[in-house]
């Protein structure tokens, strides 16, 4: 595989041009729409491409880093004099952008992994913004101290010993409090999903 600075060279260094993104970003700044546009035009399928090699060539997930990192470009804009240190910024939203996915990922895979080892698994894979979403709410609802003792586990990843050496509880305990809190959490998230796609 190239380097991720092969994928996408920056522009060369040119006076024109340099002035044409001066104005073109100036233009962004100001919320112009026909400047957004070009911007799109221009710089799109070059961003692009540097993304799927920042995402291993994985198309999919490379299309939702590049939505975010167009998000970041809106919500970021300024007014730049130079090509290229317009296009190291972009590669830095693209790059932090990318960085927020994989953590976002992991922590998906780890629920979904979770709740495919419970009883009734889930008939179909929700969306991970879906799933997510849901599982805020649902853990928002419990008791302060299962939402403490779940986040201990599964955030945290503290082993069962330390968390009960740390409560004052046996071992045991807290794996009965923890399989009682999972439940719980699991019944809530599952109502909220099947709310969600109207089943």
């Amino acid at each position: 595989m190239k380097p991720v600075q092969d994928a996408a060279p920056a522009p060369t260094a040119d006076p024109a041009v340099g002035a044409g993104i001066a104005t073109l970003t100036e233009r962004m700044t100001r919320g112009d729409e026909d400047a957004y546009r070009e911007f799109h035009g221009v710089w799109f399928l070059r961003l692009f491409r540097y993304i799927l090699v920042l995402m291993r060539g994985d198309e999919h997930a490379a299309r939702d880093v590049a939505q975010e990192t167009l998000l970041r470009v809106v919500r970021r804009i300024r007014s730049f004099d130079s090509e290229e240190v317009f296009w190291d910024w972009l590669t830095c939203l693209a790059r932090s952008a990318a960085a927020d996915h994989g953590r976002k990922s992991t922590r998906y895979r780890r629920f979904l992994d979770w709740f495919s080892n419970e009883p009734e698994p889930m008939l179909s894979e929700p969306a991970p913004d879906t799933l997510e979403t849901a599982l805020a709410s649902a853990l928002a609802q419990l008791p302060e101290s299962d939402q403490t003792l779940l986040r201990a586990k599964y955030s945290d990843r503290r082993p069962v010993r330390e968390i009960a050496q740390q409560s004052g509880l046996t071992e045991e305990a807290v794996e009965s409090r923890l399989s009682r809190a999972r439940a719980a959490l699991r019944r809530m998230t599952l109502k909220l999903l099947r709310h969600e796609s109207g089943t």
